[in-house]
């Protein structure tokens, strides 16, 4: 083998994450709204009839399919979707810090500004409502916060003898904080509530 060769061929790749082809794609975006003089965060409550977290709340967004050109513009087709409303009603998009789940998947979040001059029609295959929350009160309010625990378990098959310490093998666990928020009846949590989070800390820091 040559290792000049090898080295050469290495330095022209660009590096991802480790199996990362094997992940379920998904991409989102924090709808932004000016609602009677002061900003908004928008958010979806899904239909009771989808086999995935019906009547959760969520923001707009989904898989990324092999047609979209990029994550934003998966997370763009998405809200137009959920929400009946043309691409043109969304501006300044961002991205946020996108992030790796322990259940095989990478959501790439967005946010941007609706324009509340569009009427919102939802998709009522999805969406079974949407309610809006004043920016203010959320960046006051501290969530509520629990630990999860995830537990190792190896298949029947595992090969215990292979590896040092057999069943008994210190297996390294991990949790994970989930977050809740609470408005007028509405319970925001999990992924949903974790991408809040971030873009309530990124929005603090920038005293704005």
């Amino acid at each position: 083998m040559d290792t000049r060769k090898i080295l050469t061929a290495l330095q022209t790749r660009t590096p991802s994450i480790l199996g990362s082809e094997q992940f379920t794609k998904f991409a989102i975006l924090l709808p932004l709204i000016q609602k009677e003089n002061e900003l908004h965060i928008l958010f979806e409550v899904r239909s009771a009839t989808l086999r995935r977290q019906p009547g959760e709340i969520c923001f707009p967004g989904g898989k990324i399919d092999a047609s979209d050109e990029t994550p934003q513009h998966a997370a763009m087709r998405e809200t137009t979707e959920e929400l009946g409303i043309p691409a043109d009603a969304i501006s300044q998009i961002v991205p946020l810090d996108y992030m790796i789940s322990p259940f095989g998947s990478i959501i790439y979040p967005y946010t941007g500004l609706i324009d509340s001059s569009y009427e919102l029609i939802p998709n009522a295959a999805e969406v079974e409502s949407t309610f809006t929350v004043p920016l203010p009160q959320l960046l006051r309010q501290i969530p509520d916060v629990y630990r999860v625990q995830y537990k190792v378990e190896p298949g029947s098959d595992f090969p215990y003898e292979l590896i040092p310490g057999g069943e008994s093998y210190n297996w390294q666990t991990r949790g994970m904080k989930e977050y809740f928020y609470h408005y007028k009846g509405y319970v925001i949590w999990g992924l949903t509530a974790r991408v809040l989070k971030h873009f309530l800390d990124i929005t603090r820091k920038l005293n704005v």
